[in-house]
C-alpha cells in the first residue's frame, strides 16, 4: 500500500542582506500582527534595535519581550506558561539557545514560528527538533519547522569568524550522517529516504562549489544549512543530518572539561569517521583547507584523552542507532588515526 507523507517545511524563506530590516513586511504578509520576541541575551544591541524598528513599522505589536539565558527545557516550560493569551506568532531572533527555546515555545503553544538567526554555526535554526539539556543533559526534542526563516546574510557576515567555521562543521557532518544511514541500512534494516538523502548531500556540493566567506557564500551556507534542515523534516528523523559524529560530540559535551561549538567538534569527528568508512575524506579535506578550518582548530587543539573517551562512550548513546561505531570495535583504529593522520594530527593535543 503506498502511503501518503506530509512534510513541514517554511513557506516564507529570505537568505539575502537586509532581510532583518524587512522583518515587518514579512510578518504582516503572513497575516499576524501580535507576536512574541524571544532573543539571545547577548544580542548586539544595534540588531535589537533594528527588529523593533522593523515590526513597528509594520505595526506588528511586540506584546512580549524575552531574553534566552540558557537553552533549558525548564526555561522554556516557565516561557510557554507565561506566553500572553493574545499571541499570534512566535519570533525567535539570535543565536542557536534563543532560537531552540522559541522554536520549542511555539511547539507547546501550537503557534506559527519565524527563525532569525544572526549567525550560521549550525542548521538548527530550521530543524524539526530543538537542543534544549534536560536537569543538565541535552536532549534534542520534537518541535515545529518554522513558518518562516529570515536570513540576513549581512548581519550574519558580522558575527563572530569562529561562528562561520562552526557552521562550516557542521554542514559536512551531512557527508558521514548518509553514509551511517545507508550503512545502518544494510546491517540493521533502518529504512532509508532516498529523496532526504539526496537533498542532504546535495546541500553540501552546492556549498562546496563556491566555499568563500563574501556575500554569495554565505547565501549558500545559510541555504544549505537549512535544506538540512528540511531534509529532516521530510523523513522524520535526524538521519540525513546526524551520524556518529554526532554521537561522538554528544559524548564529548557530557564528559569534556570543555565543550566547544557544535560545529567545531562535528567537524573533526565527520573527517575522523570519513576515515573509518572509506568515504568522502578527499572532500572533505579540500573543503577544510579552503575555508580555514584546519587552522582554526589547530590554534585551539582538542584533548586527545577526551576525544578517545567520547568515541568509546559514543555507540552506547543511542542504542537503536547503527553506525559505523557499531559496525566493529573502532578505538584502535582511532587511537590509530589520531597520531598517524596529517590532518587530526594538528586537531589534538596530548
Amino acid at each position: 500500500m503506498l502511503i501518503q507523507k506530509q512534510t513541514a517545511i517554511p513557506s516564507l524563506v529570505r537568505v539575502k542582506p537586509g532581510a532583518l530590516d524587512r522583518l515587518g513586511i514579512y510578518i504582516r504578509r503572513q497575516g499576524f500582527e501580535r507576536a512574541v520576541l524571544f532573543f539571545s541575551q547577548d544580542l548586539q544591541p544595534h540588531l535589537m534595535e533594528a527588529v523593533i524598528a522593523a515590526l513597528e513599522a509594520e505595526d506588528i505589536k511586540v506584546i512580549g519581550r524575552e531574553s534566552v539565558q540558557n537553552a533549558s527545557f525548564e526555561q522554556a516550560m516557565k516561557l510557554f506558561q507565561d506566553l500572553p493569551g493574545q499571541t499570534e506568532a512566535v519570533i525567535g531572533f539570535g543565536g542557536g539557545k534563543a532560537l531552540d527555546v522559541a522554536k520549542y515555545v511555539a511547539f507547546l503553544g501550537k503557534l506559527p514560528y519565524f527563525a532569525v538567526p544572526t549567525s550560521l554555526s549550525n542548521d538548527g535554526f530550521c530543524s524539526p527538533q530543538s537542543s534544549l539539556t534536560m536537569e543538565g543533559r541535552r536532549r534534542s526534542l520534537p518541535a515545529i519547522m518554522p513558518l518562516g526563516v529570515i536570513i540576513d546574510t549581512a548581519v550574519c557576515m558580522g558575527a563572530p569568524e569562529i561562528l562561520w567555521h562552526s557552521g562550516v562543521g557542521d554542514l559536512v557532518a551531512k557527508f558521514s550522517a548518509v553514509t551511517d544511514w545507508k550503512l545502518a541500512f544494510h546491517a540493521a534494516g533502518t529504512p532509508v529516504d532516498d529523496f532526504a538523502a539526496l537533498l542532504s548531500d546535495a546541500s553540501v556540493y552546492q556549498f562546496i562549489a563556491r566555499p568563500l566567506r563574501d556575500a554569495e557564500g554565505f547565501k549558500l551556507l545559510g541555504s544549505a544549512l537549512l535544506l538540512n534542515g528540511i531534509s529532516m523534516s521530510i523523513c522524520g528523523s535526524s538521519r540525513p543530518a546526524s551520524g556518529s559524529e554526532h554521537l561522538i560530540s554528544h559524548a564529548l559535551d557530557l564528559t569534556s572539561q570543555r565543550p566547544r561549538l557544535h560545529g567545531l567538534q562535528v567537524g573533526v569527528a565527520s573527517y575522523l569517521v570519513s576515515l573509518l568508512q572509506a568515504c568522502h575524506r578527499d572532500a572533505i579535506v579540500d573543503l577544510f583547507s579552503a575555508t580555514g578550518f584546519w587552522q582554526v582548530i589547530e590554534a585551539d587543539p582538542f584533548d586527545r584523552a577526551e576525544w578517545l573517551e567520547a568515541a568509546r562512550l559514543a555507540p552506547s548513546l543511542k542504542t537503536d542507532f547503527y553506525t559505523v561505531l557499531s559496525s566493529r570495535d573502532c578505538l584502535p583504529e582511532i587511537a590509530s588515526l589520531m597520531d598517524s593522520d596529517p590532518h587530526l594530527k594538528r586537531c589534538f593535543a596530548r
